[in-house]
């Protein structure tokens, strides 16, 4: 829940930040779900003298530095299996108001409201949900870090439960 509460509330700053960088709402939205990723995977380490705002942005400053290294060369960064084994025991599995409303949702209607989702936000509700992937099975296939993963899970699953809402 409290993941949830620092998306709803921080996602727009980071994202306009990127997108003001980047003038590319893809770029911005990437940045913005490999920010959330790292702040989530070292939110241990955020000193509570900060503003938590002014910590994300500069943790999203140094993914847009990275995200400029990676596009200057074909050196591609992974992800250690450590890091990974890490990441699986935060699994929250109770499911989130917004898991409940889309749960609730006719399959046709369902498949529809989908459809208005971007088609990397549709990947990985149809992985999730459809054909019942873990994280780990998710991020081999669409050759992600888990965390982001997550992160673009969650964000997936919010947008669509606001479509939803939106059509009732």
């Amino acid at each position: 829940m409290a993941f949830n509460y620092l998306l709803d509330h921080f996602w727009e700053s980071v994202y306009y930040f990127q997108l003001q960088k980047t003038k590319n709402d893809n770029d911005a939205e990437d940045i913005t779900i490999q920010t959330f990723s790292k702040a989530f995977d070292k939110i241990h380490s955020f000193d509570e003298n900060f503003q938590f705002k002014t910590w994300l942005i500069a943790i999203s400053k140094n993914v847009y530095i990275d995200f400029l290294r990676k596009n200057h060369s074909s050196i591609s960064i992974e992800t250690t299996v450590e890091k990974e084994a890490e990441v699986l025991d935060i699994v929250d599995n109770s499911p989130s108001p917004e898991d409940k409303i889309i749960t609730e949702q006719n399959l046709a209607k369902l498949l529809l409201d989908i459809k208005q989702l971007k088609p990397k936000y549709q990947q990985v509700i149809h992985l999730r949900f459809f054909q019942e992937l873990s994280y780990r099975e998710i991020s081999e296939k669409i050759e992600e870090p888990i965390n982001n993963v997550k992160v673009k899970l969650l964000r997936a699953k919010k947008l669509l439960a606001e479509i939803i809402r939106k059509s009732s």
